[in-house]
C-alpha cells in the first residue's frame, strides 16, 4: 500500500479510512489489488485534479474515497448488473456513517457512467468517473504485467531446471 505525503489528503480522508467497516475493504480483490487501495488511489488523484482546478476538493476527495464502498457481493448477479448496482451499494453504505451533500451523492452514484446511464451532474462528478476509470486502467494494466512477468519467470525456472 502506497503512503501518499499529502497532509490535507491524509486529514480529509481519516475519518473514512478509520471505520471498521472501511477497513474490511483492504480484504476484497479489486482489479487486482485491494478496493482500499483502489478507493485511495481515486482519492488521490481526483483531490489533485480538483485542487489544481479549484473545485470543491474536499468534498470529492471524501466521496471519491467512498465511491466503491461496499463490502459485499451478490454472487448470483451478472457482471453488468453488479456494475450498474455498486454505486447505490456504496451510497448507502456511506450514509450509514456520514452525512452526505448532493454534490457527494451525485460523485458516488454515477462514478461508473455511461453503464449506469445517468449522467454526472457536478464537474466533480465528471472528474471523479473519468479517474476511476485511468485508474481501473493502470490497476489492470499493472496486475496483467505482473502476472505475465511471473509465468516468463515460472517458465525460465522450468526451462533451466
Amino acid at each position: 500500500m502506497y503512503k501518499y505525503k499529502d497532509r490535507e489528503f491524509n486529514s480529509l480522508i481519516q475519518p473514512i479510512v478509520e471505520i471498521e467497516e472501511f477497513q474490511k475493504t483492504k480484504n476484497i480483490r479489486h482489479h487486482g489489488l485491494t478496493r482500499y487501495d483502489h478507493s485511495r488511489r481515486v482519492a488521490y488523484f481526483s483531490y489533485l485534479v480538483t485542487k489544481f482546478l479549484r473545485l470543491d476538493y474536499k468534498e470529492t476527495t471524501k466521496a471519491a474515497m467512498l465511491h466503491d464502498f461496499f463490502t459485499t457481493e451478490v454472487e448470483n448477479e451478472n457482471a453488468i448488473f453488479k456494475l450498474r448496482r455498486h454505486p447505490n451499494h456504496a451510497v448507502e453504505n456511506s450514509q450509514k456513517y456520514f452525512s452526505l451533500s448532493d454534490k457527494q451523492v451525485d460523485i458516488i452514484k454515477t462514478h461508473m457512467f455511461p453503464v449506469t446511464f445517468t449522467p454526472p451532474k457536478y464537474l466533480e462528478s465528471w472528474i471523479v468517473d473519468i479517474v476511476d476509470d485511468i485508474v481501473a486502467i493502470y490497476e489492470k494494466t499493472f496486475c496483467i504485467k505482473r502476472s505475465i512477468k511471473a509465468t516468463a519467470s515460472f517458465i525460465l525456472f522450468l526451462l533451466i531446471k
